[in-house]
């Protein structure tokens, strides 16, 4: 009787919250829709003397402004599949975004009179292909919502207050991204386009680890926090900084790497040229050299939401919006004064080096609440000398971006298949030559 009762509360629970969420974003959604017009004049004001692309803009908007409905129901499911143990579809879910815009530039594009509308196309799919995948994993634990309003409820209001520090922090990084918008709209035509696709190969490694590990590890840290075991709380972040770390780099390598063959294959179709290859992969490498701080800021932020310190993570975050800002700015001065091609990858690496400072002092801040987190050495140095190696290798084998640009599309996706396939090979192989072992990871955590 008392597991029903509690049942009970924890399903009134999800609906109320579920409904509330669900409503509030639904007039998000609407006002966003109505205002895109003002929302593009505001965050590209270069677009405002140009009719074609503000009106080009502004029907983007509108077509995807309805993600943030299915995005945010989307991460609300996932918090309850968390919950009970479910990692995997929420790990996998944001893969989907990727996917669809790849199928979208691939299928969708040579159908439609402005082919780069096809992407906002593909956000929109993405958003109702990962709602509708939560909401299938949700139906198989009996726990899909039955909405209903619920702004009066206890739980509701304890959320909220909860979520509005993390979600304050959360919008730094759109901020932040708006930002680089802003200033991209008065840069070279394109700009904007070159940012936005090589930011979504980014989030790529970052959806598939750094939002896995941290999922992974919160519930572990809030039972050790709850615990007052302070020596397993910092094992726990320790192990997934290093597997961050063990994860991370090879990425790093292997976006820079295989930048333009990424884009030839996957976007230079009919109006992606290869001069857009070429400039989009310039922000591409800039934005993979923070790869692995935008993945442990994921890790290290889990060691202040276990013990619902939200205040910190936050702080921090406004304080790097701020150097992204002031480094968005001083780039850009310096690529146009040396008259350097691509000032947009200057905003790249205004991105990259502010989530650095970010990640350092997220690591900082633990340290000076007695939490040291310590990346295994053996482990660091393997990874560094296994990379290097793994990067010298693809490199040797690669061929020339002119001849790849030659191939027929089917055996660009084969070939690009083939050598990322060929990269986590070798990298795995190196690791094991190089003496690693999986039970190496496993102690830190052990008994968690």
């Amino acid at each position: 009787e008392y597991k029903e009762s509690r049942l009970h509360q924890m399903k009134d629970l999800i609906d109320s919250t579920a409904g509330t969420l669900a409503l509030t974003l639904a007039g998000v959604t609407a006002v966003g829709i109505l205002a895109a017009p003002v929302l593009v004049a505001i965050f590209a004001p270069g677009f405002i003397a140009d009719t074609s692309r503000m009106e080009l803009s502004t029907q983007m908007l509108r077509i995807t402004f309805p993600y943030i409905l299915f995005i945010s129901l989307t991460a609300f499911a996932s918090g309850i599949l968390n919950a009970y143990g479910r990692f995997a579809i929420p790990a996998l879910t944001p893969a989907l975004l990727n996917l669809s815009l790849i199928a979208a530039a691939l299928w969708l594009a040579p159908y439609m009179q402005t082919p780069i509308t096809a992407l906002a196309w593909g956000v929109l799919i993405a958003g109702v292909l990962q709602l509708t995948l939560q909401a299938a994993a949700l139906v198989r634990l009996d726990l899909l919502p039955k909405p209903k309003l619920g702004f009066r409820h206890d739980g509701v209001r304890r959320i909220m207050r909860l979520m509005s520090p993390a979600a304050f922090g959360a919008s730094i990084v759109q901020v932040n991204l708006l930002i680089d918008t802003v200033i991209a709209s008065f840069l070279t035509a394109g700009s904007i386009s070159w940012l936005y696709i090589s930011d979504r190969f980014v989030e790529l490694p970052v959806g598939l680890f750094g939002v896995a590990l941290a999922t992974v590890i919160l519930p572990r840290l809030s039972r050790q926090y709850v615990a007052g075991n302070a020596d397993r709380f910092c094992a726990v972040l320790s192990w997934g900084t290093s597997i961050g770390w063990l994860l991370a780099l090879p990425c790093v390598v292997g976006l820079i790497l295989l930048s333009e063959p990424i884009l030839v294959s996957l976007v230079q179709y009919r109006e992606f040229t290869s001069e857009d290859t070429a400039m989009a992969a310039l922000s591409l490498v800039a934005y993979a050299a923070g790869v692995p701080a935008f993945i442990l800021i994921k890790i290290l932020s889990t060691g202040f939401f276990s013990r619902q310190n939200m205040v910190t993570p936050v702080r921090i975050a406004v304080f790097a919006m701020f150097v992204n800002v002031a480094l968005n700015l001083g780039f850009v001065f310096l690529w146009l004064q040396l008259e350097w091609p691509g000032a947009h990858a200057g905003l790249a690496l205004a991105t990259s080096l502010s989530a650095w400072f970010n990640c350092i002092r997220l690591y900082q801040a633990l340290s000076r609440e007695g939490c040291r987190v310590t990346l295994i050495p053996k482990l660091m140095l393997r990874t560094v000398a296994v990379t290097v190696v793994m990067g010298f290798l693809l490199l040797w084998l690669l061929p020339e971006t002119a001849v790849w640009s030659g191939y027929a599309p089917g055996r660009r996706l084969l070939l690009l298949g083939g050598f990322v396939g060929l990269g986590v090979a070798i990298y795995v192989s190196l690791l094991w030559l190089a003496g690693f072992r999986r039970h190496s990871l496993a102690a830190p955590i052990s008994g968690t």
